[in-house]
């Protein structure tokens, strides 16, 4: 761990993380610089010449868009999908592999290989069958439908990734508490949770990206009130073609969500990893 920190703080390797930053972030530049022109200034050239005439730049664009009833409903229809999407896999996940990792129940080991095994299904080969059930239950077509169908293939992966976590906890540590009189519910909350709390975060930043950007799933189960954003944006593509003054900042929007939302948890992520580096 020493030689690793040593390391990442020369300057040459500063430098070097500073060029992989800038190019990485050179396409959200150019996107949200498009999102500023007006489509006849698109037209004219590449988002780069804008630079040379800042005069073009304007939120006219985004005005327009906070107009557009179909692009303002769907960006309420992917937070309505994808913020009960990771707070139900991340809840359950976590009680689960509590569960797994320190609890003693019939069929235990067997039942978690079970959820190994669900973590090679492809989501695909679930489509159609899930389908015909949200049919059957009246779920085809509305936000619980692809909430649900989230929480279910995300959860192998949840339970998988938090019960090796809390496995790795000291049982001393557990036996401890217990001994203290603390309940199951009470070790849970008060000691596996805030020291999982890298593992959860990390968890939560997966979980909420991969909903936040899907389009498969939506694209299938979501009727035309229900649409998030991506499959709205895929269809103003279709109907306009070439409408960039409203693709760009509507992409900008779908794009900058998720940014924020990892740099705001970024300290627990980089925890999680280095966590699971070094056990």
């Amino acid at each position: 761990m020493n030689a690793i920190r040593r390391g990442l703080g020369s300057g040459l390797v500063q430098a070097f993380l500073v060029v992989i930053g800038l190019v990485w972030l050179t396409p959200l530049a150019g996107l949200f610089v498009s999102s500023l022109r007006s489509a006849q200034d698109t037209a004219k050239g590449g988002w780069w010449t804008a630079l040379a005439g800042p005069g073009q730049l304007s939120f006219d664009n985004y005005a327009a868009l906070l107009k557009n009833a179909g692009i303002t409903q769907a960006f309420w229809n992917t937070v309505l999908i994808s913020v009960p999407a990771t707070t139900l896999v991340v809840v359950i996940a976590a009680l689960a592999g509590y569960a797994f990792a320190w609890l003693d129940f019939p069929f235990r080991e067997p039942l978690f290989l079970l959820v190994v095994a669900l973590l090679v299904v492809p989501v695909q080969i679930g489509l159609l069958p899930v389908a015909k059930l949200f049919g059957a239950l009246g779920l085809f077509g509305t936000i619980p439908g692809v909430v649900l169908f989230h929480v279910a293939y995300g959860l192998p992966f949840a339970v998988f990734l938090l019960r090796n976590y809390f496995a790795d906890i000291p049982k001393e540590m557990l036996e401890a508490a217990r001994m203290d009189g603390g309940s199951e519910w009470r070790i849970f909350t008060r000691l596996v949770l805030p020291v999982g709390r890298p593992a959860i975060a990390s968890l939560a930043i997966f979980q909420f990206l991969w909903v936040w950007n899907d389009m498969l799933v939506a694209l299938l189960f979501a009727d035309s009130s229900s649409q998030p954003l991506t499959v709205q944006l895929q269809s103003q593509i279709r109907q306009f073609g070439s409408n960039i003054d409203v693709l760009a900042p509507g992409a900008f929007l779908s794009l900058i969500v998720p940014v924020v939302v990892f740099f705001a948890f970024q300290r627990h992520f980089v925890q999680g990893v280095m966590a699971g580096s070094v056990k």
